[in-house]
């Protein structure tokens, strides 16, 4: 029997292949880099396997950037909502990606606080040049919860009152935002400097929040393992790097008999640093 979440990885490549994100030109993958050979044949062998189509030329990179961004949020649309009998609650899986707003996620706990950074950056333009990006937290997709009324928190016995647990953000009866659960980054590739823009990313999250952290994931379609590296190694900012399709990636690198490559991606994957896109919404159940 087939699961949803594989059903559901299924729809993830048509609508990349659809939308022609995921797309082979004179034998060049989408998401490879052409100037390279490894990454060239790697991006080729798991375009492929996932069956996309030849096409003229390839989508311009914003364009494939975005598209990317939608997919996984609509993967996560699907998905996450199968995690309800381990993971009950609201939720909501949200595309900020497109608004770029340095402050979309002040609407949320637990950032409003950057509501009133915002304002008072506003009325004294020169604040903006001692604090620097350190305040910026741009995701592409949230996943947020909705507070809880006291009737779900009391429905076999009376576990909230009017005498305690009165600053808790997920008591409804206490604040009306949503509480941010998750940040996702989608890097389609992972050229130049995106790697540290994912990190940068990820550690204003962890600074600028008053509560607890979110998950913070990066989903990526890189099809090079050193580049992949440069995201995935290390601890500290980023809780897991998935890829797109690490089923078709193992394989793909295993068939270069590249030493170095199947190495390294070894270690990111025995490391616990890099997982395929199906795991993604598992672990945000957690």
């Amino acid at each position: 029997m087939i699961g949803a979440i594989t059903r559901e990885r299924d729809m993830f490549y048509r609508e990349l292949i659809s939308n022609g994100t995921l797309s082979i030109t004179d034998g060049v993958a989408s998401n490879a880099d052409s100037s390279q050979a490894t990454s060239k044949k790697i991006g080729l062998y798991v375009a492929r396997a996932l069956g996309a189509q030849e096409a003229q030329r390839k989508l311009m990179g914003q364009r494939a950037g975005t598209q990317f961004e939608l997919a996984v949020k609509h993967f996560l649309d699907r998905t996450f909502p199968l995690m309800a009998p381990v993971r009950p609650g609201s939720w909501q899986v949200e595309h900020v990606g497109g608004s770029r707003k340095t402050y979309q996620i002040a609407v949320y706990e637990p950032y409003t606080h950057l509501d009133d950074l915002a304002r008072a950056i506003e009325a004294d333009p020169t604040l903006a040049s001692v604090l620097g990006n350190s305040y910026e937290v741009s995701p592409d997709v949230l996943i947020t919860r909705r507070p809880e009324p006291d009737l779900v928190f009391n429905d076999d016995e009376v576990v909230v009152d009017d005498h305690s647990g009165l600053f808790a953000v997920l008591r409804e009866a206490n604040q009306d935002r949503a509480i941010v659960h998750a940040v996702v980054s989608c890097k389609w590739t992972l050229r130049s400097d995106r790697a540290q823009n994912a990190r940068s990313e990820a550690l204003n999250v962890i600074r600028n929040r008053k509560g607890r952290t979110p998950h913070i994931a990066v989903v990526t379609g890189e099809p090079t393992p050193s580049r992949l590296a440069s995201l995935a190694l290390g601890t500290g900012d980023i809780d897991t790097v998935y890829h797109f399709a690490l089923n078709e990636l193992i394989e793909a690198v295993d068939l270069t008999k590249n030493d170095e490559a199947i190495s390294m991606l070894g270690i990111l994957i025995e490391g616990k640093r890099l997982r395929d896109i199906s795991d993604l919404p598992l672990d945000l159940a957690v």
